[in-house]
């Protein structure tokens, strides 16, 4: 996933440090009543990005991350109602292999991909122009709603990463260069990526999807780090604090 999120911090248009943008199936209306909602394991990674540009993942970082991430879903979620079940592990959902999630999650991260490149970078592909959110998670989706009787799958994909102190010695020359005239390169200090992805398990569409990203990040600045619960609640608030209705929803 890091290489299409790559591609889209890059080439969106979003603009400003911190931006979304949501998409929605044209008849969506976010979940209420006594809906069944389940929360899928966030998939997170969290790396150090070094003097040299590269990101280095950090295990001890992404799983700081994750507990943060599922504690802060957790907490959102107990506002809104509904019956929610939020995994923080694959062998989590009674009845369902951890194989089966896993396979679950594979095919949510590959639909992910498709949606963060012909959505938000303009490849926008000719058989879905002017349909909203038109993709499927199809059959494997249906047969777990069936199986478990959860009416939602919601997923949550995040990516971060913080500059080493070489990395930010290097901005901080680059600046102090402008003082005498010359300035360097800007030398970024890592990013944020992310999306939420809201999945109907009773026809198996992707109902709604909405990314975040931070860019022009100045190296040793964090926002909404990750690896504190303040930074994840933030996030998780970001990403899915509003969910807006579909296009011909908004038009009743």
């Amino acid at each position: 996933m890091r290489r299409t999120a790559a591609l889209v911090l890059a080439a969106s248009s979003l603009g400003g440090c911190v931006a979304t943008r949501q998409y929605a199936d044209v008849n969506f209306a976010p979940p209420q009543g006594s809906y069944r909602l389940l929360v899928m394991r966030p998939d997170v990674e969290v790396g150090s990005v070094t003097a040299g540009g590269l990101t280095e993942p950090r295990a001890d970082w992404t799983e700081a991350a994750r507990r943060n991430l599922i504690a802060a879903l957790r907490a959102q979620q107990a506002g809104r109602g509904g019956d929610v079940l939020v995994l923080d592990r694959r062998d989590g959902l009674p009845g369902v292999g951890a194989d089966e999630v896993a396979e679950f999650e594979r095919l949510n991260g590959a639909v992910g991909n498709a949606i963060a490149i012909h959505k938000y970078m303009g490849y926008s592909l000719p058989t879905k122009r002017g349909k909203g959110l038109d993709w499927t998670l199809g059959d494997t989706a249906t047969a777990l709603g069936r199986r478990t009787g959860y009416d939602y799958a919601l997923f949550l994909y995040a990516e971060d990463s913080f500059a080493t102190r070489g990395r930010v010695g290097l901005q901080i020359l680059g600046i102090a260069g402008c003082a005498i005239g010359f300035c360097a390169p800007t030398i970024g200090g890592g990013g944020e990526f992310a999306y939420a992805s809201l999945v109907d398990l009773r026809t198996g569409k992707v109902a709604w999807f909405n990314i975040l990203q931070t860019d022009g990040q100045v190296a040793g600045v964090k926002l909404g780090d990750i690896r504190t619960p303040e930074g994840a609640a933030q996030m998780v608030e970001r990403l899915i604090g509003r969910m807006k209705p579909g296009r011909a929803m908004r038009a009743r």
